[in-house]
């Protein structure tokens, strides 16, 4: 990997060096064409000249990534991947069938440092950031595998996305190249922990995307007991921080709620969220919580989301139960990865 990126550069970085070497600065959107379809070799550039291409690959790589694992729904088609990366690392993505097309969850991180109890990605910390080519080699690795065009993206794989805000931010910038992949921005979802700073900085940019708090809790006592992040900032700032959000860009904010039995689905639990969040542009995205090796937490009963989601429908609040893809298959990520480096294997048909 000592090789630089050449996906990592502008269209105007690229044309400077280029400069550099006496080659017309058209080749720079011949390149990146390429680039945004997915090539992943220079040899396959074939409107370039043999010359160039060889100079290219001695200055240049092309991130890409391998399919180490690939766990196929026998219920509804979700696929999930365990990607390596050029360095031997892995991460997951899933990719899941809607009536509208194709959604993929995408990992922004190795690991995570946040340290969220009911998540299995965090356990072993973080490894390092993502660039943005390798989440952008994630989508490229499951159309070709799948053959299929991916319409939407959530991050909401491995990693928290702002905590390598600078490279998600890349990422956005080449998801909507009109000759690439080109999945605009009310196509994308953030996931977030909560890192109020960076919610500011996020609305500064003004884009169309979805944002998605992962609250968990309506008071900082629970919260603080399920993420770590909840001891930095509290309920109250965090909910400031999406008030400002949506006044500045107008866009509704989703609130995600991991349904833990016994823990945070409780009648008092949610008329508490109902005093948090009446009145403000939101959606609850009520989450069956997923069982995790290590740790003793079960998802709610039926019977509990059915009277959890009718407290709050019954506040005024619009909340609905998320539809669990891939159940076969144990699609939520982080599992998966931890199994590999275990040695252990899933018993999944693949």
């Amino acid at each position: 990997m000592s090789k630089p990126d050449i996906r990592a550069l502008t269209i105007q970085e690229l044309t400077a060096i280029l400069a550099e070497w006496n080659v017309p600065a058209f080749r720079a959107k011949q390149i990146q064409n390429w680039l945004d379809n997915g090539v992943t070799d220079f040899d396959r550039m074939n409107n370039l000249p043999a010359a160039l291409r060889t100079q290219l690959a001695e200055h240049f790589r092309i991130p890409s990534v391998k399919i180490l694992r690939r766990l196929v729904s026998s219920i509804d088609d979700t696929t999930k991947y365990l990607f390596e990366l050029e360095d031997g690392q892995t991460v997951e993505s899933v990719l899941m069938k809607y009536k509208h097309g194709w959604s993929q969850c995408l990992s922004t991180q190795v690991g995570c440092r946040m340290g969220c109890s009911f998540c299995a990605t965090g356990i072993d910390g973080l490894a390092r950031n993502l660039t943005a080519s390798e989440m952008m080699a994630q989508i490229e690795a499951a159309q070709a595998d799948r053959s299929i065009r991916v319409s939407s993206i959530v991050l909401m794989g491995m990693g928290e996305p702002l905590d390598n805000y600078d490279e998600v931010l890349r990422f956005f910038k080449m998801l909507e190249t009109p000759d690439g992949v080109h999945i605009g921005m009310r196509h994308v979802s953030l996931s977030t922990c909560g890192l109020v700073d960076r919610i500011y900085d996020l609305m500064e940019e003004n884009l169309q995307i979805t944002l998605s708090i992962s609250l968990h809790a309506p008071n900082n006592e629970l919260r603080r007991k399920l993420m770590p992040v909840a001891r930095k900032w509290t309920v109250e700032e965090l909910l400031a921080a999406c008030k400002a959000y949506t006044d500045r860009t107008g866009r509704r904010i989703s609130y995600e709620y991991a349904m833990i039995d016994g823990v945070n689905d409780t009648d008092a639990c949610a008329h508490e969220l109902v005093r948090r969040l009446r009145g403000t542009l939101c959606h609850i995205n009520l989450i069956p919580a997923n069982a995790v090796e290590g740790k003793a937490q079960r998802r709610s009963s039926q019977a509990r989301l059915r009277a959890f989601t009718e407290i709050l429908t019954e506040g005024g609040l619009n909340a609905t139960v998320r539809r669990t893809l891939g159940s076969d298959i144990n699609a939520s990520c982080g599992q998966l990865r931890r199994h590999q480096q275990d040695g252990t294997k899933q018993h999944f048909s693949e």
